[in-house]
């Protein structure tokens, strides 16, 4: 079993899933420094974080449009909650269980929630492609 077998067996099919569509999303649109954040022993309200990067508004909006894209084609699920769409510099889509970060590369530094969650177990996929 690799890692990322390892890190996706420990979540419910549902969410694994989940994170698996919007990894293929982020990949697909050339998301940037992609990490899964596990926070379930850290919140009660949702399990995983998945962060990704666009360069600029325009790459930012088009990855959440994928990742929107993918997981409706796999669960057939629209976010509940999506944030940020207008300004492209950070949006964010919330499934419940798992909520989904797209920024540009000048929010994510400021926000800094890898260092935020850094007690959190953390997956950095390689590339799909």
């Amino acid at each position: 079993m690799n890692s990322s077998e390892t890190f996706r067996s420990s979540y419910s099919a549902f969410v694994a899933e989940l994170v698996d569509a919007a990894l293929r999303g982020a990949d697909e649109k050339l998301g940037r420094d992609t990490v899964v954040l596990d926070l379930r022993d850290f919140v009660d309200s949702f399990d995983a974080l998945v962060l990704s990067s666009g360069r600029n508004d325009r790459q930012v909006r088009s990855v959440a449009e994928e990742i929107e894209r993918q997981v409706d084609l796999v669960l057939g699920v629209k976010p509940q909650h999506v944030e940020g769409w207008t300004a492209g510099e950070w949006i964010a889509l919330d499934y419940g269980d798992v909520i989904v970060h797209i920024f540009d590369e000048a929010a994510r530094d400021y926000y800094d929630l890898e260092h935020l969650w850094s007690a959190a177990p953390a997956f950095r996929p390689q590339t799909l492609r």
